[in-house]
């Protein structure tokens, strides 16, 4: 069927959904609230009738490759046809429960290729050069200033009272405030330049990981392992995978630039925005997580290195089992 007899066929009834979203949603008219959930009830019938034909409509233009203006326009229909009928029936709470206990897990597993192809990027940098820093310990005057150097000595150095920061403040809530700002910000940025086709995520994600590497390598050569590595391994667990998540998300806005498929690139750049926000929402909350774990926790000389490593290790296997497993049972 042409793409113009196809239109012809089915326009009424995507006429008649838009009608219905306009007035679910508030568009055009006034309408209070509990007058809109009466309207939304009784037209349920109808309204879920309407959207699975247009979900058919949608599947059936995708594949025929008709106009990317058509795919557009059917897409945005179902878009807002979903939150209405799924996401009117919870709260906020609710969507954010779900979102941490299932969703997030969900979407990570969803866009594996991403997550994985960041992951190498950021880990290889990082596992070579600190390979290397150790046995050749000059390296680091490579990538460091002297000033700079002696700065990560002295932050992992036994004898200093508070692990990894040059502290401008004794108070841990303060630190918790610090470590949330520039966490966020390495991952925003590594997030954000992947709209430059990808070339900036790649670029952060290579960068951390070479950073990571070599402060690692020369700090294990001095015999600062126990300092930096139970420091690092506690709030590692959320922030390091994070910093990856971030650079997948960035490089997924990349490829939509790239490879836009049958939709145009603003489209598909917009799609692609979308569904990275939603990676990026659960990034936020790790970061959170591990800000507090750095500052309350990895931070403190209280506490034994034996104790930091249990703590660590079991954080990794709750990380790792929770982005393997999680939410299964909804996708059943």
């Amino acid at each position: 069927m042409k793409q113009q007899n196809f239109e012809k066929l089915y326009r009424g009834q995507w006429q008649r959904l838009e009608h219905i979203l306009i007035v679910l949603e508030g568009a055009r008219m006034k309408v209070a609230r509990s007058k809109k959930d009466v309207l939304f009830e009784r037209s349920i019938p109808e309204f879920s009738k309407i959207y699975r034909q247009l979900c058919h409509c949608l599947s059936i233009a995708k594949q025929r490759q008709y106009s990317s203006y058509l795919i557009e326009f059917l897409n945005d229909l179902a878009i807002r046809g979903h939150q209405q009928l799924y996401k009117r029936k919870t709260n906020l709470l609710v969507t954010i429960i779900r979102f941490v206990v299932a969703d997030f897990s969900k979407i990570i597993r969803q866009e594996w290729r991403y997550v994985f192809i960041a992951a190498v990027i950021f880990c290889m940098p990082a596992l070579i050069l600190g390979g290397y820093t150790y046995h050749y310990p000059e390296l680091i005057y490579s990538v460091f200033s002297p000033e700079q150097a002696g700065m990560y000595e002295s932050m992992y150095n036994p004898d200093v009272e508070h692990i990894g920061s040059e502290r401008q403040s004794d108070d841990d809530i303060v630190m918790f405030g610090f470590y949330i700002r520039n966490n966020i910000g390495i991952s925003f940025r590594t997030f954000a330049s992947g709209v430059l086709v990808g070339i900036g995520s790649i670029f952060f994600l290579a960068y951390n990981g070479i950073i990571m590497g070599v402060v690692a390598g020369h700090l294990t050569d001095l015999g600062y392992s126990d300092t930096f590595y139970s420091f690092v391994i506690g709030h590692g667990a959320f922030e390091l995978t994070a910093i990856v998540f971030s650079g997948a998300a960035g490089l997924k806005l990349g490829y939509s630039i790239l490879a836009p498929g049958n939709m145009s690139r603003v489209h598909a750049l917009r799609k692609a925005g979308i569904e990275s926000m939603h990676i990026m929402y659960g990034v936020m909350l790790m970061l959170l997580i591990a800000a507090f774990i750095e500052a309350f926790w990895s931070s403190s000389q209280v506490i034994s290195f034996a104790a930091k490593y249990g703590v660590g290790a079991g954080l990794w296997i709750f990380v790792c089992v929770y982005f393997i497993i999680g939410g299964r049972h909804r996708e059943s």
